[in-house]
């Protein structure tokens, strides 16, 4: 009997040193009641068994987040309209009563941004006609869901010597723009055919820059000529030493389609709420945008490192819409040119079935 009630203790003895190293607290004993609370706490019934998840728990909820991209330049001042108001935020929660995380990266290019919606680390981006079409028809995994802006665009270069592409054809003098394939390339495409030549003739002259690169290697010399829209164009165009080649104003004006909205078709088909919050926060951005352009101006000057005044003034000429023009138009020329292999059949091949224009 002896021996029993000395193994017995020193059973117990161990379990409450186990326990003690356990959580560190002093061990209590825990009444019925409070261990089924516990068990309810944990998705469990008072004997140990999985309760059922109904869906109800708001601390079950999977975090919501959106991951968008963008890039430089006044094209993309509604966006910043967007981040500044919580737009897609405050969309969201008043549709669903939820909240969402929205993650803003800033890109040089709109090839960057195919690469993270290929790759899942993003959901949605804005970038030139170009690339879009380009990501669409190569099956990247997403549709235009929304039009962003017209800009105007230009062609300007620091050396007297070159008046008309007849003097860049064949030298080797650079023209600075965003990337190749880009919407700066197509439309420099389409300036030289427009003007009777190869549209892919100055394609070995190209050097990839970002907008503000492109500007600074243009005034330091460090490049001939520099292909880019506002506000680079608009101040450039005031520079005593520049001055440009008109073709690129003339083959695309701010009337027509220039940066584009795209998301996954994964979020237009799994997750509408998100993306009507999506479409709903760009499509208010663009009325304020036109709306109260001075208060705009305030807000998106820091932005583009502008004053307020020439802000407004950029804005003025600018031409928010979430209504594509030329689209479809573009996609046929960059087919025809061979910046695609193949053209799309209809503008609805390209653009999810919210979006209007041609």
């Amino acid at each position: 009997m002896k021996n029993k009630l000395k193994k017995l203790a020193l059973v117990l003895s161990f379990a409450l040193f186990v326990a003690g190293c356990g959580n560190g607290d002093k061990v209590q004993e825990q009444p019925e009641s409070a261990a089924a609370d516990e068990a309810a706490d944990e998705g469990q019934e008072a004997d140990g068994t999985k309760a059922e998840d109904n869906g109800d728990s708001a601390d079950d909820a999977e975090a919501v987040t959106l991951n968008l991209a963008y890039q430089y330049g006044l094209a993309y001042a509604p966006l910043v309209i967007v981040q500044e108001q919580d737009l897609i935020e405050n969309a969201y929660e008043e549709a669903t009563g939820r909240k969402v995380t929205v993650t803003w990266n800033q890109m040089s290019s709109g090839a960057d941004i195919n690469t993270g919606i290929s790759g899942g680390s993003l959901d949605a981006g804005f970038m030139g006609v170009g690339p879009a079409v380009t990501g669409v028809m190569k099956g990247v995994g997403y549709k235009v869901f929304t039009n962003l802006s017209g800009q105007e665009h230009g062609l300007m270069t620091n050396d007297e010597s070159i008046q008309s592409f007849d003097d860049l054809i064949g030298s080797s003098k650079q023209i600075a723009l965003v990337n190749i394939g880009s919407i700066q390339h197509v439309l420099l495409a389409l300036a030289l055919e427009n003007a009777g030549h190869d549209p892919h003739a100055l394609d070995a002259n190209i050097v990839a820059m970002a907008h503000p690169d492109g500007m600074a290697a243009l005034e330091s010399g460090n490049v001939a000529c520099h292909l880019t829209s506002s506000p680079y164009i608009f101040k450039e165009r005031e520079e005593e030493n520049l001055h440009e080649i008109k073709d690129v104003a003339d083959a695309w004006g701010a009337e027509s389609s220039f940066i584009v909205g795209v998301a996954s078709e994964k979020i237009h088909d799994e997750n509408p709420e998100l993306y009507q919050a999506l479409c709903d926060a760009i499509e208010k951005a663009v009325d304020f945008m036109n709306d109260s352009p001075e208060e705009a101006a305030k807000i998106t000057c820091e932005f583009d490192g502008n004053s307020a005044e020439d802000e407004l003034a950029y804005i003025q000429k600018s031409n928010y819409t979430i209504e594509t023009k030329g689209l479809f138009e573009l996609a046929s020329f960059m087919a025809k040119t061979e910046f695609i292999e193949t053209a799309p059949g209809s503008y609805e091949d390209l653009v999810f079935d919210n979006v209007s224009g041609d």
